[in-house]
């Protein structure tokens, strides 16, 4: 059966997608790029059955959907693609203007959480991407860059103090910190339940080969940032795509903070997995 799949095509899914792209080859399976805030958009309206979403987002509509067994991006101290980059310690960003990636709103809540119940702080806020800075006089003390944004942030000079915000959480909390996962929309579930497990066990077959090709898959996808190729293997050896009962416990530990802040309601918990 036909299935509308949403992949995001950020260096970190490499493992995943580029073996998907060599290996797996039935049309009536569409795949739509884009960066995660727009395939939270697409999956909630229905304009696809299935995909990668910020964690974020299933807690916001989990009523809409299942996450499929197994699968996340996600890791257990440094991620290395998700940083808050400040022009001051963390601790002196109290009332300084904060740019919040407007790629994923996860990370978003994330560094709020960081910052206002972890550290105690205030800042103010403003959304947007790092790329697109401009006049000098308005530049935020910080930026909170995600994904292949962070990685060419991350190779320049301009910040000089860093917050990897997994590794944050992880002190914080003990527990490894889930950014993504993979949702399916509820009727399609329902409507469809051996279509969803062929590509729940494709997915998994293809982070598998994936992990077993990552010196491949690091020279041809480094370019992009660009990185040197060491570089890049040692990022991605550092993303983790399980969702075992760790990973379950941290993503209701997160969606614990979001229930609390008012930013999603309680029907976020408890998780919805099918699969394994």
């Amino acid at each position: 059966m036909k299935a509308r799949i949403g992949m995001v095509n950020f260096i970190n899914t490499a493992p995943l997608y580029e073996v998907w792209r060599q290996s797996v080859h039935r049309p009536e399976w569409r795949v739509t790029e884009a960066p995660p805030s727009a395939l939270n958009r697409l999956l909630f309206e229905g304009g696809l059955d299935l995909g990668f979403i910020s964690s974020h987002e299933y807690a916001l509509h989990s009523e809409q959907y299942k996450i499929l067994g197994n699968l996340s991006i996600s890791a257990t101290g440094p991620v290395g693609s998700v940083f808050l980059f400040s022009e001051v310690p963390v601790e002196e960003l109290d009332g300084r203007l904060v740019l919040l990636s407007s790629q994923s709103q996860t990370s978003v809540s994330l560094v709020k959480i960081l910052l206002e119940e972890f550290y105690g702080l205030r800042p103010r806020y403003v959304s947007g991407l790092a790329s697109e800075l401009g006049d000098e006089l308005l530049r935020p003390a910080a930026v909170l860059a995600i994904g292949d944004e962070a990685l060419r942030l991350g190779e320049s000079a301009l910040y000089p103090h860093r917050l990897d915000l997994s590794v944050s959480w992880q002190e914080r909390t003990g527990l490894p910190f889930v950014f993504a996962v993979w949702a399916v929309r509820e009727e399609f579930c329902q409507r469809d339940p051996d279509t969803v497990f062929a590509i729940h066990q494709e997915l998994l077959r293809c982070i598998e080969e994936g992990r077993e090709r990552l010196p491949e898959i690091s020279r041809a996808v480094a370019p992009r940032i660009p990185m040197p190729a060491e570089a890049c293997l040692r990022y991605l050896q550092r993303i983790e795509y399980d969702l075992g009962p760790e990973k379950q416990e941290a993503l209701n530990r997160f969606f614990e903070y979001l229930v609390k802040r008012g930013e999603v309601p309680p029907a976020a918990l408890p998780l919805k997995v099918c699969g394994g």
